[in-house]
């Protein structure tokens, strides 16, 4: 008997290890974004943060992508797919950059991190990832870990709690797309239409008043560590999709809780209480049974 020939379209297989790197540079991307992005904040509107950063990192994409030869990568075969992963992104960015400008940085990142859970349960809708017991135990403690740093009962809902909670929705919807496009297009391909798209997007909903703010000198390195940093998040996190399940990737996502509490602890003077330190050790130990199910099922 001859042997079976592969699928065409078997997925390959995951590297959680190696996904669990790229998520470190991510971590410290999305971090430096929320510093920045709470600095140029003073100067300008979310729209407007949008733009020029899509502006800078479209520029980068362009120097990069000539320099290494990879914009013939650059492809159109599913634009669908990147306009909703983009119209996704850019309000989910948007309520993002809002929230982190009217609440502390720490219960914004808690709320954010809905966003894997979301993710879990899209990715089985989809993607067709299985829903394993791990992974229900892992969100389920995940999700015990934000309702104790959120502390729902002890407080009104505001604004910033809306808008962050809205945002982990249309991040999750953003994982799903990038998983799917990761299949078949390459990260430069997917990063072109990141920032093109969405300074389009930006320009748009910028000038529909006719004014548009210009950063001033002082805020210019901010809002070039906004782009860099946001460009640097999307190829860490678009090279760790590409390496393990999105139900495996975005949950490590978690670690920038602690680091953003002590964050907001040392240079906002932001509280840092028990129902925080809980919170993120739940969180912490949900993602470790993940990424040790995920390494498992790898080997």
């Amino acid at each position: 008997m001859t042997a079976q020939p592969a699928p065409p379209f078997a997925p390959p297989p995951a590297h959680v290890g190696r996904a669990a790197v790229w998520m470190l540079g991510a971590i410290a991307s999305f971090t430096s974004m929320a510093v920045a992005g709470r600095a140029a904040s003073l100067e300008l509107d979310t729209f407007e943060l949008m733009t020029w950063r899509s502006a800078v990192g479209f520029v980068i994409v362009l120097v990069v992508g000539l320099a290494s030869g990879k914009l013939r990568q650059v492809t159109t075969r599913h634009m669908g797919r990147h306009v909703a992963r983009n119209i996704a992104h850019f309000t989910g960015q948007n309520l993002w950059f809002y929230a982190i400008t009217v609440s502390p940085l720490a219960l914004v990142f808690a709320l954010e991190f809905t966003s894997p859970l979301w993710t879990i349960a899209l990715a089985a809708l989809f993607l067709g990832e299985r829903l394993t017991r791990v992974k229900l135990l892992a969100g389920a403690m995940g999700f015990a870990g934000i309702l104790a740093i959120v502390q729902p009962g002890n407080a009104s809902l505001s604004p910033g709690m809306v808008a962050a909670s809205a945002a982990a929705v249309m991040f999750a919807t953003t994982a799903i797309f990038t998983k799917r496009l990761t299949a078949t297009e390459t990260t430069t391909c997917i990063l072109f239409w990141l920032t093109l798209i969405q300074l389009g997007l930006g320009l748009a909903t910028s000038l529909y008043d006719g004014d548009m703010a210009v950063p001033s000198a002082a805020m210019v390195p901010w809002v070039v560590l906004i782009g860099i940093a946001g460009l640097a998040a999307h190829f860490c996190l678009t090279t760790a999709l590409s390496l393990a399940p999105a139900s495996v990737v975005m949950p490590m996502d978690f670690a920038r809780l602690p680091v953003i509490a002590v964050i907001g602890v040392l240079f906002y003077d932001e509280a840092l209480g028990l129902g925080v330190i809980l919170g993120a050790l739940l969180i912490l130990g949900g993602n470790y049974l993940n990424i040790r199910a995920g390494r498992r099922k790898t080997a």
